[in-house]
């Protein structure tokens, strides 16, 4: 909790960054909403990647099903075996690799990972596939929105 505010600094970071890239409306100007990253940390699912002593990165993971992940379209989940899922994954631009260093943490929890994005968030779509997550499909969230679908298990 002693993180909070330089958290929320790092996701105005990511929607600027997002917003740079092509990616303008993934997340609007209020999210995430500080109160959903103190219930994130309070139930100890938010997570911060840590350099020294600089906050690298920040992300929520959690084992167990999605409910946006029940249903998707044009393609297929790999498996239907257990999961993590990875979600509001930020970088506060300072460390090199700080984004694949949270999805391999995430990986190694449970080695089966679930994860969606924005179809105009290229930059993450990228970064996924660099660390070996498959594209499977479409899903939406619970607002309706239309993600792209990724997952990474072991073989």
């Amino acid at each position: 909790m002693s993180h909070l505010d330089e958290i929320m600094a790092i996701y105005e970071r990511a929607r600027q960054f997002m917003a740079a890239h092509g990616n303008p409306t993934q997340w609007p100007s209020t999210y995430p909403p500080r109160d959903m990253i103190v219930r994130d940390i309070e139930a100890g699912l938010m997570f911060m990647c840590m350099a020294g002593d600089r906050l690298g990165a920040v992300f929520y993971f959690r084992e167990g099903e999605e409910p946006d992940y029940a249903r998707i379209w044009d393609g297929a989940w790999l498996d239907q075996e257990p999961y993590g899922v990875v979600h509001r994954i930020a970088s506060a631009g300072t460390v090199k690799g700080a984004g694949s260093f949270c999805l391999s943490w995430a990986w190694q929890q449970c080695g089966n990972v679930r994860i969606d994005t924005h179809r105009n968030n290229v930059v993450m779509q990228s970064l996924l596939k660099k660390n070996g997550f498959e594209y499977c499909g479409v899903v939406h969230a619970r607002d309706g929105d239309e993600r792209l679908a990724f997952q990474k298990k072991k073989q």
